[in-house]
């Protein structure tokens, strides 16, 4: 609460109409509220605050919230200090908007070739490098369409989409909309691997690409532009002929396939692995109990070794053909020789005598 000093503005103002407070004296109440009128907070065991002449009703809930701010038709009472009847201040020169241009960025897959309207991931930097060299970046966007607000100058821009990227060099000025378009040639490509007509489950294959055919010369030297790709996933490449690695698990079923990838389309590729999925067990005798602690090692007619694991029952994808598997069992070896055949997935148990 507030004490108001008796012979001020404001207690004349408040005596002249009694127990209401009118909207002409709002400025006299805030002016004496502003010079300082002594106030005396009240705290329990302090002396009463004074009373008003009468009681102040309370407004009815549905009466409209009156402003502080006094009406535009009533003159500023004389008496009001200077600070409150100043113009409003001017902001200095340096808190004023610097001036703007924009830039305008769409992209398509090529020439007379439709919109891209997703995928996009643009950077935009100044032309001008920091002081160690570096490429300063500016502004990163990931919509199809940006329009992008930036002080004029010259700037750099990447578009990319997958692996399909591109460069321009522009420059925006005050005022005006710098428009640019980019051309990129991508195309998708989705890989899925089968073993006769059943499909293999995600994360038992995987696939590496290759530029170029894999017949040309110097293929083996070659890394690849993208690597262990999940079966199902599109990958976004410059439209051209590429060659396909498919493992399918982690031994010797191994398929390569040459494809062509076309700008604004999606190339779907299915790869048939001839191939099953065999369980290797340890047995006392036929159909019992696998022993723990068994190494193995699973090797060609010709000696080559294929794969090695360690377990009771390890599980390995085998292209179709002859093996060996040797198992090692508390200082003793113990060997059987298999056929796998295309898609009979199937358990190969050696025996310990």
């Amino acid at each position: 609460m507030m004490t108001i000093r008796h012979g001020s503005p404001v207690a004349g103002c408040m005596r002249g109409l009694g127990a209401r407070v009118g909207r002409a004296c709002l400025p006299v109440v805030l002016a004496g509220m502003l010079l300082g009128a002594p106030a005396h907070a009240q705290f329990p065991g302090d002396n009463p605050a004074p009373v008003p002449p009468a009681s102040i009703p309370e407004a009815e809930p549905s009466s409209p919230a009156i402003s502080l701010a006094p009406p535009s038709a009533l003159p500023v009472p004389p008496d009001l200090p200077a600070q409150l009847v100043q113009p409003p201040l001017i902001p200095p020169p340096s808190a004023q908007a610097a001036p703007q241009g924009s830039l305008a960025l769409s992209a398509r897959f090529g020439k007379d070739l439709p919109v891209i309207n997703g995928g996009l991931v643009w950077r935009i930097y100044s032309d001008k490098p920091s002081l160690n060299g570096a490429m300063q970046l500016v502004r990163e966007e990931h919509a199809a369409g940006p329009t992008i607000p930036l002080p004029p100058g010259g700037y750099v821009v990447h578009a990319s989409l997958g692996l399909v990227s591109d460069v321009h060099s522009l420059t925006v000025k005050q005022d005006e909309t710098a428009r640019e378009t980019f051309e990129l040639p991508a195309g998708g490509l989705r890989i899925e691997g089968r073993v006769g007509t059943s499909k293999i489950p995600q994360g038992q294959i995987v696939f590496s690409v290759y530029k170029g055919s894999q017949f040309e010369i110097g293929t083996g030297d070659r890394a690849p532009i993208a690597q262990n790709i999940p079966a199902g996933d599109v990958l976004m490449l410059p439209a051209g002929i590429y060659y396909l690695v498919s493992n399918y698990g982690d031994a010797n079923s191994i398929v390569r396939s040459d494809i062509r990838v076309q700008a604004a389309k999606l190339t779907d590729v299915v790869v048939t692995h001839r191939a099953a999925v065999i369980t290797l067990k340890l047995v006392g005798e036929k159909g019992g109990e696998a022993l723990a602690n068994t190494s193995w090692s699973v090797i060609t007619p010709a000696g080559d070794v294929i794969k090695e694991s360690t377990g009771a029952f390890p599980r390995v994808m085998l292209a179709e053909g002859e093996y060996r598997a040797i198992a090692k069992n508390e200082g003793k070896v113990f060997e059987r020789d298999f056929e796998v055949k295309n898609g009979v997935d199937g358990e190969v148990e050696v025996l310990t005598r």
